[in-house]
């Protein structure tokens, strides 16, 4: 036969444990409630003008975060006009760089054609330094590669610019 004396006394201890505890439960919540209730019109007055002041600032940075997505959205419509621009200037003063590597014959018009396209972003950079030729005709035109370098240091600097025009600012 077991002794159930200390057992039960420790169920005994622990339901009235747990009835104290949801009586304080209990007693703290209806405090609250009752304090919620009795707000004084000073009170009510200070929570509207903080609501009215929250509610201010978010309506603040909601149209301050538009603004500034459309500036982003500009900008960066901006660099893609300008990347397309600058890949044209790539691939015209490559071809010409090809066609003087290869020795194309300057009567052709597609020849013709490359270096009348090319000759206004080209004539900035020629005379800079030599182009080497080598037996048959083929050059090394340094000056295109020049222009291209050139060109991508300022596609670079544009396109960083357009970055911070574009980049949100954040306050705190």
């Amino acid at each position: 036969m077991k002794d159930n004396k200390l057992l039960v006394d420790e169920e005994r201890k622990l339901n009235q444990h747990n009835q104290v505890k949801t009586k304080i439960e209990n007693e703290v919540s209806d405090e609250v409630i009752a304090r919620a209730e009795n707000i004084t019109s000073n009170e009510t007055h200070q929570i509207d003008n903080i609501a009215q002041e929250f509610r201010g600032k978010a309506l603040n940075e909601f149209v301050t975060t538009e603004r500034e997505i459309g500036v982003s959205r500009v900008a960066a419509r901006i660099s893609q006009v300008v990347d397309f621009a600058f890949y044209v200037v790539y691939g015209l003063l490559a071809l010409r760089l090809l066609l003087s590597l290869f020795s194309a014959k300057s009567s052709a018009g597609f020849v013709q054609f490359i270096r009348n396209v090319t000759d206004p972003l080209y004539e900035p950079f020629r005379g800079i330094v030599a182009s080497p030729t080598i037996e048959g005709g083929y050059t090394l035109t340094l000056p295109i590669i020049i222009a291209i370098i050139a060109y991508s240091l300022l596609h670079l600097g544009i396109n960083g610019l357009l970055r911070l025009i574009a980049q949100r600012k954040t306050v705190i």
